[in-house]
């Protein structure tokens, strides 16, 4: 059963009218034309050079945030890709789990500012989020490499591993996928059932998102939506998704498909809780980021 706090949330972002965000294409396509006029900032918080080495360099015309422990050589890497529908850029609780990882798991972590849709499409995306995981594993250093990605950012990084994978054979340690969008056309006939319990998330909006990510490639192609690649050959992966998220299908769609293809898959379904809920502050988001620390320190180096 979802606790009393996680209940109290999700009426909360009801209340406040989050979910008109993607309500329908209009309203995606609103945020854009926003965005354009006031691109929103994806610096990080002031508060996190207090605890961190924050540098920025630029791989192409991407803003790279390289963040590690101050004081002490890191233990292990993480490739963090956020979320945002593609649409949306880095936000105060995509930086917190930064700073949880960094200062919990005392992990470098890696944080791309990709260029957001429909500036930013698949086809463009993709592989410069592969050229960035296979630096970071071939850098070496300390312990392995952890692939962590969010809703959009976890479609990302899972194209991105495939197409690795296509390249060299690499992987990172361990893929962690939260809440993961994984297929852009957002029509599996399960998701009818889920989406009126979903305090977030809209079809009509998210597939307006979609379609400005995939530009001319077709919704099925795998760089727009992994799930529809293969699977074989990947790194271990862990799932985090909640029984009131939409979309909820893709992950058990990805459970399905990953094991079927001999990949090994820990998964995590959290009842009652929406999109996103490992960032939120409920005991559920608590014990979802407290995994995530641990699945890090596994990787590290003794």
């Amino acid at each position: 059963m979802p606790s009393l706090r996680s209940k109290a949330l999700s009426v909360a972002l009801i209340a406040v009218g989050r979910r008109r965000r993607y309500a329908g294409a209009e309203a995606v396509r609103a945020k854009v034309a926003e965005s354009a006029r006031r691109p929103a900032s994806h610096l990080p918080p002031r508060s996190l050079g207090r605890v961190a080495e924050v540098s920025r360099a630029f791989v192409g015309a991407w803003p790279v945030y390289d963040v590690s422990p101050r004081g002490v050589e890191p233990a292990a890497q993480v490739l963090y890709v956020h979320g945002g529908a593609y649409v949306g850029e880095l936000l105060r609780p995509h930086w917190s789990l930064v700073r949880t990882l960094v200062t919990r798991a005392r992990a470098r972590v890696v944080v791309p500012a990709y260029i957001l849709a429909p500036r930013g499409t698949a086809d463009r995306t993709v592989p410069v989020a592969a050229d960035l995981l296979s630096g970071l594993i071939e850098s070496g250093g300390a312990g392995g490499t952890v692939l962590i990605g969010d809703c959009a950012g976890a479609g990302i990084a899972l194209a991105a591993a495939q197409r690795l994978r296509e390249r060299t054979g690499a992987q990172p340690s361990r893929i962690v996928l939260v809440s993961p969008w994984l297929d852009l056309s957002v029509s599996h006939p399960g998701q009818a059932a889920v989406e009126p319990g979903d305090p977030l998330l809209r079809r009509p909006g998210l597939v307006e998102a979609g379609r400005l990510y995939a530009g001319t490639l077709a919704a099925d192609d795998p760089r727009v939506s992994p799930l529809h690649g293969d699977l074989a050959g990947l790194a271990p992966l862990t799932v985090f998704t909640g029984t009131r998220d939409l979309l909820t299908t893709d992950s058990h769609e990805l459970l399905r498909r990953a094991r079927d293809a001999g990949v090994e898959v820990e998964f995590h379904e959290a009842a009652g809780q929406p999109h996103g809920y490992p960032f939120q502050r409920v005991p559920e988001g608590r014990a979802a980021r407290e995994r995530i620390v641990a699945l890090t320190r596994a990787v590290a180096a003794p």
